[in-house]
């Protein structure tokens, strides 16, 4: 039998937008306020969205356990998969003492702190970002910024605020492609009008991402170099966006970045080079640049990421993914949930079942080529299989608590999007008339801290930001564009992405500081975003 979800279960707009909104409050407030540890503010959150579900909304319960089951299983693969085997590939040039090396690698294109953090985490992880997404250069700058010698939570943070200005143009385009797919709205107009709000953020970000780690004064140091990293990014990715399409665009961009900034710093260094977070605050250490002797493995050092970037990409592109998912992706349709729920209007143009579908896709599964990576890892380091399988078990030990937590995040989001939670949060800000061009970007924003995914947030709420917006007489393809490009801003506070984060850098218990840390960033940075869109939907 199908339920239909109930929009406004309370008979009151405002105690149905009081009631889905419960679960969040839950789960930031636990993490943020009650300083929960991860699993227990993610079970307190679970659990009142079930409650929600259930009881104020109407949803069977058995609909909604088989929702929250779905979406364990999907936060446990891909998702888990993929941070499973970053650690391990971490361990493993861990255990081999490469750590330095590549830290000496590193250090011999730039000593300063700053630098190595605007080379890292903004330029290779859009690369990686525009190659996989799911929360993969997180996962990977987190841990290489540790390896520079970043502290545990700041490296959290900055990978966080880094991984922003790519996402919408993430895994080859995936989510513009998806958009596109829920709107009916024109791809390569999509593409083209995300393409004129993001780079104006893909120039800032940079400059956003150093004055939180370093403070204003010295960000200003090192403004040239800001500026060749982000512009270098900015201009292509205006282009690509614009002229070609959304497939390429974070690859082409980053590519761009990486070698521009490699490039100005072989003509250009600071006056003072940091070495370390105190430093860049004026603390009067470090103000010379340390010398490092070069290191004795130097490709073996870069010879696990350089493996990574390329194992991803190639997994990342369609025919290599549709040639593996050919061999093996079997589709296990969840009985008793598949089809059964319907979406109604406004939300959708026409009431649409939703599919609840679990595609176990191992093969062509970013994390399946990040474990090829460590196997190819273990044999250039010369790994016996016992001790191969030693480290794999003990990774599995070492993340089975966030692995755990990863799974209640994901059931929470899929209980929120099956009972229509989600829905009833986005209704409330397609009520702002004059101002829903600023609170229809910060609902992309919400849609991708609530599923942690832009594509996701795409195909959750592009319909109804169509919907609105000729009912309000605005351009359908700026605000569909919007959100998008406001989601992006979400990527840092959602739950997924900070347990990857934590996991990663060792900060396990340490998610509600992490949360606390980039929260005014990500709702500063949506805010202008907001701002920029309203600019677009009143003056152009």
């Amino acid at each position: 039998m199908s339920w239909t979800q109930r929009y406004d279960p309370a008979g009151s707009a405002a105690f149905s937008t009081l009631a889905a909104a419960l679960p969040i409050v839950v789960l930031l407030g636990s993490l943020a306020w009650l300083r929960l540890r991860a699993h227990h503010a993610a079970l307190a959150g679970l659990v009142t969205a079930l409650i929600v579900a259930i009881a104020i909304i109407g949803m069977p319960p058995g609909m909604a356990l088989l929702s929250a089951a779905l979406g364990a299983a999907f936060g446990l693969f891909p998702i888990g998969w993929i941070v499973l085997n970053v650690i391990f590939l971490h361990r493993l040039v861990e255990g081999r003492g490469m750590l330095d090396a590549l830290r000496r690698g590193v250090t011999q294109v730039t000593a300063d702190r700053r630098l190595q953090l605007l080379l890292v985490a903004f330029s290779f992880g859009a690369f990686i970002e525009g190659a996989a997404g799911f929360g993969t250069p997180v996962a990977v700058t987190g841990g290489i910024l540790i390896a520079l010698g970043f502290k545990p939570l700041e490296a959290s943070g900055l990978a966080l605020i880094a991984n922003t200005a790519p996402v919408a143009f993430g895994a080859l385009g995936t989510p513009i492609v998806a958009l596109s797919a829920v709107t009916g709205l024109d791809l390569h107009e999509l593409s083209a009008q995300v393409g004129h709000q993001l780079p104006v953020f893909s120039l800032t970000v940079p400059f956003w991402l150093i004055w939180a780690y370093a403070g204003w004064r010295r960000m200003l140091e090192i403004w040239p170099a800001i500026l060749v990293a982000g512009a270098a990014f900015a201009v292509p990715q205006f282009l690509v966006a614009t002229l070609h399409g959304p497939w390429l665009v974070d690859i082409v961009a980053a590519a761009c970045s990486m070698t521009a900034l490699v490039a100005f710093l072989r003509v250009w260094r600071p006056l003072r080079e940091a070495a370390g977070r105190g430093e860049d605050r004026g603390k009067g250490e470090g103000d010379q640049p340390f010398p490092l002797p070069p290191s004795p493995f130097p490709g073996k050092a870069f010879a696990p990421w350089l493996a990574l970037t390329v194992f991803v990409f190639l997994w990342g592109l369609p025919q290599v993914k549709n040639g593996l998912n050919a061999f093996s992706a079997p589709k296990i349709p969840v009985a008793g949930l598949h089809n059964l729920v319907e979406r109604a209007p406004p939300i959708v143009a026409a009431a649409a079942a939703e599919a609840a579908i679990f595609t176990f896709n191992w093969l062509s599964a970013t994390g399946t080529a990040i474990l090829i990576a460590a196997l190819l890892t273990a044999l250039i380091f010369r790994y016996s299989l016992r001790e191969l399988a030693s480290e794999w078990i003990a990774t599995l030990r070492v993340v089975r608590t966030s692995l755990l937590t990863i799974a209640l995040m994901l059931g929470l989001g899929y209980v929120t999007r099956y009972s229509g939670e989600d829905a009833i949060l986005g209704l409330a800000f397609a009520r702002t008339g004059v101002l829903y061009p600023f609170f229809g970007t910060m609902l992309g924003w919400l849609g991708v801290a609530l599923t942690g995914s832009d594509t996701s947030s795409n195909v959750l709420f592009g319909s109804l930001q169509t919907i609105t917006a000729r009912q309000l007489g605005l351009d359908p393809v700026i605000m569909a564009a919007a959100n998008s490009s406001g989601g992006v801003m979400g990527k840092m506070i959602d739950a997924q992405s900070i347990v990857v984060a934590s996991t990663v850098t060792r900060s396990e218990g340490q998610e509600g500081v992490i949360l606390r840390y980039v929260f005014f960033h990500s709702v500063a940075l949506a805010s202008l975003v907001g701002l920029l869109v309203t600019l677009q939907a009143y003056l152009s």
